[in-house]
């Protein structure tokens, strides 16, 4: 058990290690970022983060007053 917690703790300790090189060699200091709204190459394509998308779009649903407060009874009777 004791040596399973050792070994485990020294991976970690070499994989921290790797990051913390990685950084120290790379040009900028820092990863590559991986949002893809910050992602030139997507943005070219028109791809984009299905998050922001999608407060984008409900917004602008929200300004065009597409959303109505109707209830369950009141989609029935306009559906007959």
């Amino acid at each position: 058990m004791i040596t399973v917690l050792l070994i485990t703790i020294i991976l970690l300790a070499i994989s921290f290690a790797g990051f913390a090189i990685t950084i120290l060699i790379k040009k900028n200091g820092k990863f590559p970022e991986l949002h893809l709204g910050k992602n030139e190459d997507l943005k070219k394509r028109g791809i984009g983060c299905a998050t922001s998308q999608d407060k984008m779009e409900q917004a602008k649903a929200k300004r065009s007053h597409q959303f109505k407060q109707l209830t369950l009874l009141d989609k029935e009777v306009n559906s007959l």
